[in-house]
């Protein structure tokens, strides 16, 4: 069965490190694009990063120098390295993936990824 699972969420306070972890089981071919979003209570889901089959890599400004979008070695697993977290980093965080074609353009929007994970918890405390 195909799927998505993320891993590797919890809380920590300002300024600490998480590290994310995202596997896609049951998938024939390798995905094109490998994306982390996250969701805030009341707030629109937003894209956090995003990373292609070349390695190349595009990010949100606000996250842009603290957190590191990486592929496993491991066939459609990925990583998300967070680093000085902060409060309005709080949030659930969901893995996405398509093996569609990886838009530059566009990476941010929700349409762009066919398969998506349940999401691991993010708590970033003052």
């Amino acid at each position: 069965q195909e799927h998505l699972v993320e891993s590797g969420g919890g809380s920590v306070q300002d300024g600490g490190s998480l590290r994310l972890f995202c596997a896609a089981s049951g998938y024939t071919n390798s995905m094109s694009c490998l994306a982390w979003f996250r969701q805030a209570p009341g707030k629109e889901r937003e894209a956090v990063a995003r990373i292609d089959s070349r390695g190349r890599t595009i990010y949100k400004d606000s996250v842009k120098g603290r957190f590191t979008i990486s592929k496993g070695n491991v066939k459609n697993t990925l990583y998300l390295q967070m680093n000085t977290l902060k409060p309005e980093d709080t949030a659930m965080y969901y893995c996405a993936a398509t093996v569609s074609h990886c838009y530059s353009g566009n990476w941010f929007r929700t349409w762009n990824y066919d398969y998506w994970g349940q999401g691991t918890q993010v708590t970033v405390s003052s």
